[in-house]
């Protein structure tokens, strides 16, 4: 059973993949506020990649390569990875993006301009903060969306408090119930002589001073029982929460207090730690060598607290028993051997497997890829005179399309006459999810000598290839196949034409062609160019 999850497991990794739609973050600015959009860094990307910022208000515009004078009359600034807004109008509301060089991914951002005192923008500007009364309180106005101090030309002017339009100072010494309410922070920045604001609410609440908590004994818990070996050495850590420096902490055995000297077998020693208020202490109860007459004894941590009861935590010790690795050690072998007989069989029959799951189960990917072909074969001219001849070629075809359900792009009956060579073949490639590559003797036509012509096309679309070969064609010396061919057979997926022993529909020629070919969707044929008529 295990060895058939285990199995299981490592077909699925190979089998399945996820898509993860975007979805823009949402930033709310107030009409005629600053507000900087910053993009982060992508680890696919290089550091020093250049940065990319487009808008998509009513369009999408690359607003990277606009001019300084262009960027003053849209009140925008773009520095690096910095997109700053100097005062937000209801022209700048919409989606924004970046992107580093040509990373694939983008960086989405949503801005709200609020012009109105909405619900909904009132709740997205406002921050809550909460205070203590009779303790110190600091204002924190929020850093959000706030230019980077590296940002060119611009410097903060600090930051000014008011309550109900009246100047407040940001610092309590100590807060009251009636300083609760609601406080307006705005930060000043100073651009090319000009200042431009950023305004958050912050809502303060004032709450009464929490009351002092009572000493506690965080652990051992009460009763613990430790298993030890005799002999051996053993330390129990007594943890306690204390907020007096007269409380204290100590070891008891049975009603005399344990010693704190280090040359007895049993002795205890102790570390405080304070955070505040609040003072950690842990009394380590040690034993040197474990004794039998350690066995029947209680040990008792004692917690003595001025601001209340003493409270106590009492510990037994007991003779480990001795483990039988035996079945321990038969488990891991057995999980080993089964990984590797999972691992031994799936590389051994990977094919069957994998057709098995396709054929049977139906356990294959579904991409919407809007192709519209299965594959594309693209014959070429084989110099050695032992590629496929027309009838294999026409079993080929055949039984991929009519036994296993292809369906195929062929250049002698879907591709319309008249169209340019390279351009009609680089469009069937277009539309088919993979290219086979058949060795045809004699030469195929108008097909066979544009290997050359659309490898870099090829390469650059990283188009998924399967290369067809003879038996004589399996290690070609060294110059013996053009160099555009040698590439593309070394960047695809080889499978090798054995002649009639490879006609059956069981033999292993058609396993592993259809192993490197993508699972037939079943469709019904569309055609990629008008046929002649």
């Amino acid at each position: 059973m295990m060895m058939e999850k285990i199995l299981m497991i490592l077909i699925l990794l190979t089998s399945l993949t996820g898509v993860c739609p975007w979805r823009p973050g949402q930033t709310y600015v107030r009409a005629g506020d600053m507000v900087a959009l910053y993009c982060r860094h992508d680890s696919s990307s290089h550091r020093d990649a250049k940065v990319i910022w487009t808008s998509s208000r009513t369009q999408e515009r690359d607003l990277s390569d606009m001019s300084s004078a262009e960027q003053t009359r849209m009140g925008l600034l773009v520095r690096g990875r910095s997109l700053v807004i100097l005062s937000a109008s209801v022209n700048h509301q919409g989606n924004y993006s970046c992107s580093l060089g040509n990373a694939s991914s983008r960086f989405w951002f949503r801005l709200i301009v609020c012009t109105t005192r909405s619900r909904e923008c009132e709740e997205r500007t406002q921050y809550p903060q909460t205070c203590y009364t009779q303790e110190a309180c600091t204002l924190n106005c929020p850093e959000v969306n706030v230019p980077a101090a590296s940002t060119p030309n611009i410097t903060s002017n600090g930051i000014i408090w008011h309550k109900e339009g009246e100047p407040k100072d940001g610092y309590f010494s100590s807060v009251e119930e009636n300083d609760h309410g609601v406080y307006t922070c705005t930060r000043s920045y100073l651009y090319h002589r000009q200042v431009y604001n950023m305004t958050f609410t912050v809502v303060l609440k004032v709450k009464p001073k929490e009351k002092k908590q009572v000493p506690v004994i965080t652990s051992p818990r009460n009763r613990d029982v430790f298993d030890v070996d005799l002999g051996a050495t053993l330390v129990v850590d007594c943890e306690a929460v204390m907020y007096s420096d007269f409380d204290d902490v100590l070891w008891l055995d049975r009603k005399s207090v344990v010693e704190t000297n280090s040359s007895f077998p049993v002795f205890y020693n102790y570390t405080r730690e304070s955070k505040g208020a609040e003072i950690k202490m842990t009394a380590s109860l040690v034993f040197k060598k474990v004794s039998e007459e350690d066995l029947s004894k209680m040990y008792t941590c004692r917690l003595d607290a001025v601001s209340g009861p003493s409270s106590f935590v009492t510990i037994t010790l007991a003779q480990k028993a001795r483990p039988s690795y035996v079945s321990l050690v038969l488990g891991v072998v057995g999980v080993m051997v089964a990984m590797v007989l999972a691992v031994v069989i799936y590389a051994r029959f990977k094919i069957n497997i994998t057709l098995f799951l396709r054929d049977t189960l139906g356990c294959h990917s579904r991409t919407s890829d809007g192709k519209s072909y299965d594959a594309f074969l693209m014959c070429y001219k084989s110099d050695t005179d032992t590629g496929l001849n027309e009838d294999d070629r026409k079993c080929l075809e055949s039984v991929l399309e009519e036994r296993f359900g292809y369906s195929l792009c062929l250049y002698d009956r879907d591709v319309s006459p008249g169209k340019a060579a390279a351009e009609a073949v680089l469009d069937c490639i277009e539309q088919s999810r993979t290219v086979v590559l058949v060795p045809t003797s004699p030469d195929p036509g108008s097909g066979s000598g544009l290997l050359s012509a659309i490898h870099a096309a090829l390469v650059e679309r990283q188009t998924r290839l399967v290369f067809i070969q003879t038996e004589t064609t399996e290690a070609p010396r060294s110059g013996s196949l053009p160099e555009a061919l040698q590439l593309l057979g070394e960047a695809g997926d080889c499978v090798t034409w054995k002649g009639v022993s490879s006609m059956p529909h069981s033999s292993s020629f058609w396993k592993q062609l259809r192993y490197h070919l993508p699972a037939p969707r079943k469709a019904s044929k569309i055609k990629l160019l008008p046929t002649a008529i």
